[in-house]
């Protein structure tokens, strides 16, 4: 897969509420930082809170911001928003490596 396609993914794996698709995309030991700040360890903790999010019922709209690659290793940037009855109620900004 290519950088420019992970959000893509993120987004369609998210909106199937397909949680092992969404896992697919992390190495074993990733994490993952949680909105209280704490960090989800692993793709088991990792499902958890995409478990959680898949629940509440919303969609999900990924903006790629940027990309820079060098080697196996990749920085993204993305701008989100998750709606729920077609009204926005979360956005943020963030970056995966």
């Amino acid at each position: 897969m290519r950088t420019s396609e992970i959000h893509g993914q993120v987004e369609r794996a998210f909106n199937d509420g397909d949680v092992d698709a969404l896992l697919a995309l992390y190495e074993p030991d990733a994490r993952m930082l949680r909105d209280d700040g704490t960090t989800a360890v692993g793709v088991d903790e990792i499902r958890e809170v995409w478990s959680g999010l898949a629940t509440l019922g919303g969609r999900i709209a990924m903006e790629t911001r940027c990309e820079v690659e060098h080697g196996d290793v990749a920085l993204i940037g993305n701008s989100w928003t998750f709606s729920m009855d077609g009204a926005v109620v979360a956005s943020a900004t963030t970056a995966e490596v």
